[in-house]
């Protein structure tokens, strides 16, 4: 039984959305269309609907954010990097964290080799910030995240052609198979790594109490080492692989509104 606050939801359903490539571009600042807001708050007036990005909550705000709001209360649910920062009707959930998991001496270990292995990357540019230090995990990004949309673009043309981050991945995964760490490629430029179990179903531990008829979730990296594969292909969900923001909004016009 779904609790008395979402009781105004004529639909039992939670619909998740990952942020990235499915509500807004890549990293892209106030980046959701009037349509996409629109489709949005009429969803939000029959459904209970969240967000679940691999990023923090200040990069989210800052794609998700309509004329100054906290997406924290333009949604239902809010989970940054995965649901280890997580948020139900604006107010703040538990959270865990990754340094706590790895410890020190292992993390220093792990991040060093990622810097020597970035230094020695014979790809076309580098810019900066390449190891991004969140509460719930850490993001890899070769070309570094301080690169431009452009140059962002161009990686990814890059990378699609010579799956520089998916060769990394894997010498990652050799290297560090004892550390009970997960590497999952999203967006453009980078890759997350967090404990297993803390990819995306990480969120689910959030909602299990309002006992949801459906939770649906829409997202775009729902290939195998994508990072919403986990999520996508979880029993406990109804996956909705989108190739773009435009693709969202016509599934949902489609089959919810």
């Amino acid at each position: 039984m779904v609790s008395s606050t979402f009781a105004d939801r004529p639909h039992k359903k939670l619909i998740l959305f990952d942020v990235d490539g499915t509500l807004t571009p890549a990293r892209k600042v106030n980046g959701l269309t009037p349509e996409m807001i629109e489709v949005l708050r009429a969803l939000r007036k029959k459904y209970v609907i969240g967000f679940v990005g691999g990023s923090d909550l200040v990069k989210i705000s800052e794609q998700l954010s309509i004329d100054g709001s906290n997406p924290v209360n333009d949604f239902d649910y809010g989970f940054a990097e995965n649901g280890l920062t997580a948020y139900k009707m604006g107010k703040v959930l538990e959270s865990e964290s990754f340094i706590k998991f790895v410890g020190e001496d292992r993390y220093k270990v792990l991040v060093k080799f990622i810097l020597h292995y970035i230094a020695d990357m014979d790809i076309p540019i580098k810019r900066g910030t390449f190891v991004e230090f969140r509460n719930g995990m850490i993001n890899v990004s070769p070309i570094g995240r301080n690169a431009t949309m452009a140059e962002r673009h161009e990686f990814a043309a890059y990378d699609k052609e010579h799956l520089v981050r998916a060769a990394f991945v894997k010498v990652l995964q050799e290297k560090f198979s004892d550390y009970g760490l997960t590497f999952a490629i999203g967006g453009q430029i980078s890759f997350d790594v967090f404990p297993h179990g803390w990819d995306k179903t990480y969120a689910l531990k959030h909602v299990t109490d309002e006992q949801f008829e459906e939770i649906h979730f829409f997202g775009d990296k729902t290939d195998k080492g994508g990072n919403d594969y986990e999520i996508y292909s979880d029993p406990r969900t109804v996956g909705h692989h989108v190739d773009s923001p435009a693709d969202t909004i016509r599934i949902l016009k489609a089959e919810f509104l």
